[in-house]
């Protein structure tokens, strides 16, 4: 998920220290099931490139393998797919959505609003265009707007996916607690609830609990969210980091060994074998520079976040990491943001930098343990 992100210094290529460094494998196997999926539907529109039926299908294809293996391309493939359509003021409803979902992976808030606002405009009802919108609001800390979109998903959605939105604005902004208790009572009420609305309420359970150093708590529910068998980027990289705050290397390694092509993935696969000083480590600290490296020069600031993780814990450069995630907060303003520029800020010894998340800090309320322990001693080493 640009918006205006001052541009980021260009990195020269890194060329691999040797020939067994792993920069790109092919995505599927020629007699993978999804690979054959996927053939059947380029297919379907390589016959009429026009058809909007078969362009969306395959664009909302492509746009799901995004969240199921973590692989950026992905996005591209489902912009060429809507190609057509792209530049049109007023897309097709279905198509015009997509382009504000991909747009927002961009991290282009401003286009994705655009398009949203426009929909919305014509379309009060339509319940995903509404939840798109909320998700940005709340990735840029405007709770004000988000529970107004929450609000009104209570008549456009299911109550756990409307309990939801509400709970994660009040999970931000000092009331986790009873966000926590009023999202378990949605989901108790509800046994019928899709796998993928379990996935998604299961994780935002997850981190409240997690805001709320109940540990254990926030354990049982990441499992609970793996064991529905959902492939899932951002849930094996939030069960990865709590696994790795609390010293469990050799569990990271067994939930990520095989989640090698997502960037996300890989970051927490290096800090692991870092941490149990596997052989595999450096050539995986190579292979994520050189894509980190290859983003750069692509102008793609999307994971600048994970990147300001690289430079501090890998490169031991406090430095960049803080630019890199002073940057990304311009953009994004969610508690992992907040966390790397307190921890690149104290790492850096410039505190005063930290100014502008430890106003956040204060401003929205939120209880978390981390990031307030961080910013006494920000403050601390400011006094």
């Amino acid at each position: 998920m640009s918006l205006s992100v001052a541009p980021v210094a260009l990195a020269l290529p890194r060329v691999p220290a040797s020939d067994a460094i792993v920069l790109e494998r092919l995505p599927f196997r020629p007699n993978d099931p999804i690979a054959r999926e996927m053939s059947v539907l380029r297919a379907a529109l390589r016959s009429n490139p026009k058809d909007e039926a078969a362009a969306l299908k395959l664009a909302q294809r492509y746009y799901g393998l995004v969240a199921e293996e973590g692989d950026p391309r992905y996005i591209g493939y489902a912009q060429a797919a809507l190609a057509p359509w792209w530049d049109m003021p007023e897309p097709p409803l279905d198509i015009h959505v997509m382009r504000a979902s991909l747009a927002q992976f961009n991290h282009n808030f401003v286009g994705a609003m655009s398009d949203l606002d426009n929909i919305l405009a014509r379309h009060p009802e339509h319940a995903q265009a509404r939840a798109l919108r909320a998700t940005i609001d709340m990735v840029q800390a405007r709770y004000a707007l988000v529970r107004i979109d929450c609000v009104a998903l209570r008549t456009l959605t299911d109550e756990v996916i409307a309990t939801g939105c509400e709970a994660m604005v009040d999970g931000l902004t000092g009331k986790a607690a009873s966000a926590y208790a009023t999202l378990t009572a949605a989901l108790a009420r509800h046994p019928e609830a899709r796998p993928d609305e379990r996935l998604w309420v299961l994780i935002r359970l997850a981190e409240l609990a997690q805001r709320l150093d109940k540990i254990d708590l926030a354990e049982q529910h990441f499992k609970s969210a793996v064991a529905l068998n959902i492939q899932d980027t951002f849930l094996l990289a939030a069960y990865a980091d709590l696994l790795l705050d609390h010293q469990r290397p050799a569990e990271v390694v067994a939930l990520l060994k095989d989640r090698t092509r997502s960037d996300v993935l890989l970051l927490r696969l290096v800090f692991a074998e870092r941490a149990l000083k596997l052989p595999t480590a450096r050539m995986r600290e190579e292979t994520l520079a050189a894509r980190y490296a290859a983003a750069q020069l692509r102008g793609d600031t999307v994971h600048q976040q994970e990147e300001a993780r690289f430079a501090l814990a890998v490169e031991n450069d406090p430095g960049k990491a803080l630019r890199l995630a002073l940057e990304n907060w311009k953009v994004q303003r969610e508690p992992r943001d907040a966390r790397i520029v307190l921890e690149a800020a104290l790492a850096a010894r410039q505190p005063a930098a930290a100014a502008p998340v430890l106003a956040w800090l204060k401003e929205s309320g939120i209880e978390d343990r981390k990031l307030l322990g961080l910013a006494r001693q920000l403050r601390g080493g400011a006094a």
